[in-house]
């Protein structure tokens, strides 16, 4: 049995700390509380332990003032497994297509980043590797790189139209 508490959302470092000591955290349920304890983050860091961020929850339950002082920014550059998640998707009003969306306003994320989390959340499935490896590289990775390259059609048109009007 695999052991995923949510801890930190409403409590700080130490309830985290405790879901790894004594509850084997294998992945933590939002963690946003580790903020407040370094030696907790340091610990996730060096062994990969992964959290759920849910962006939406953690402000509408008081976790995080705000979608822009949440602290996954901090998380992100301090190289913690980070996986983008809705928590309660109906009692939160929200859906994984918001959440991205609350991603790149709030931090200006962009569709590598999104990749990144989505990678995140492959990797720390609780499924044979072998079937995480090719979600990645047979769904993910693929639907990311179309979804960049409709981007870019975009955007060149977009460039292609302007030149034309000024021209």
């Amino acid at each position: 049995m695999h052991s995923v508490p949510q801890a930190g959302e409403t409590v700080g470092p130490d309830e985290v700390w405790a879901a790894v000591r004594d509850l084997g955290a294998e992945r933590i349920g939002h963690g946003i509380g580790a903020a407040g304890g370094p030696r907790v983050v340091e610990h996730l860091a060096e062994h990969g332990i992964p959290l759920e961020v849910c962006l939406t929850s953690n402000v509408q339950t008081g976790a995080a003032p705000s979608f822009e002082e949440h602290p996954l920014r901090r998380y992100y550059d301090e190289d913690l497994v980070l996986s983008l998640n809705t928590d309660n998707r109906l009692m939160s009003g929200t859906s994984m297509s918001q959440e991205f969306e609350h991603l790149t306003e709030a931090f200006g994320y962009t569709l590598d980043d999104m990749q990144w989390f989505t990678v995140n959340a492959m990797k720390s499935a609780f499924i044979p590797f072998d079937e995480r490896l090719a979600m990645i590289n047979d769904v993910v990775k693929p639907g990311y790189a179309e979804l960049k390259s409709e981007w870019l059609f975009r955007q060149t048109a977009v460039t292609s139209a302007s030149s034309s009007l000024a021209g």
